[in-house]
């Protein structure tokens, strides 16, 4: 299965953390897909509230995020082992996250 785009969800997303009146861009990579500018300072501020308490939406925004940072490399960066094995619950929720996605990319199937 293949990750569907969340670009257009990620942009509403993302408002939160900007002015009112204020947008973020669409940047297009190399391979002429378009991601959503914002998406790591977002799910910056949503891990604090995921650790705060919040859950729901704070999850849901979560999941939509990851595949966008899959795409932008910053799990090959930081590997979703790494943000599993430490002591931050909403970090810990992140990369399982991306791990289950990075394997179902991998698999071919679900995770």
């Amino acid at each position: 299965m293949q990750t569907p785009d969340h670009t257009a969800a990620l942009a509403g997303i993302n408002q939160k953390i900007l002015s009112e009146g204020e947008q973020l861009p669409l940047v297009k990579l190399k391979d002429g897909s378009q991601v959503q500018t914002g998406t790591v300072a977002t799910m910056l501020v949503n891990i604090s509230l995921y650790n705060n308490g919040q859950r729901g939406q704070v999850e849901e925004e979560l999941r939509l995020s990851v595949p966008t940072l899959i795409k932008v490399g910053l799990f090959d960066l930081f590997p979703p082992q790494d943000w599993i094995a430490g002591d931050n619950p909403g970090r810990r929720y992140v990369g399982m996250i991306a791990q289950a996605l990075q394997t179902e990319n991998t698999t071919g199937s679900a995770a």
